[in-house]
């Protein structure tokens, strides 16, 4: 299914596909910055819950490349996963960053953040999550990791706003 882009003003785009509507915008460079110095506070606090998708509903058919599942094994292969992820998501720049991402699904939640990195010359596509007041009953922060990915499409430099030429 091709997704249809509609342009709304400011900048946002809407983009539907399927029964999701997500609003995405580019954050400033210093609200980048905040979101992860909260996300870095977030893993290093004693209360914190990792939801990390392992398996998706929407990687059914896809070539298991480019899977939550397949891209861990491959990276991280006799690590825990949860250890690994708070390690690289705690090593995520500004100059990483792609977009911030609004899910009108759940317009309650926190936004979604994106972000591309590069292992081994292959670009993994990376989209969390970050609850510091968790509505969950534990009262944990809670960090979701939606996606953790080798990418479908190589990264292009204007994909990062903020990365240094």
């Amino acid at each position: 299914m091709i997704p249809k882009i509609l342009t709304i003003p400011m900048g946002s785009v809407i983009i539907k596909m399927s029964q999701t509507i997500e609003k995405k915008r580019k954050e400033s460079k210093i609200e980048v910055q905040t979101y992860l110095d909260r996300l870095i506070y977030a893993i290093q606090s004693e209360s914190v819950t990792i939801n990390f998708q392992k398996d998706r509903n929407v990687d059914q058919g896809r070539n298991k490349k480019y899977t939550n599942r397949y891209t861990m094994g491959q990276l991280f292969p006799d690590e825990d996963e949860v250890e690994a992820l708070k390690r690289e998501l705690s090593l995520l720049t500004v100059e990483e960053y792609i977009e911030t991402v609004k899910d009108t699904r759940f317009p309650k939640r926190s936004d979604m953040r994106v972000f591309g990195k590069q292992y081994s010359g292959d670009d993994v596509y990376i989209k969390i999550r970050v609850e510091l007041v968790s509505t969950m009953a534990s009262g944990n922060n809670f960090i979701m990791v939606m996606s953790f990915h080798y990418s479908e499409w190589d990264f292009k430099g204007s994909s990062f706003p903020y990365k240094k030429v």
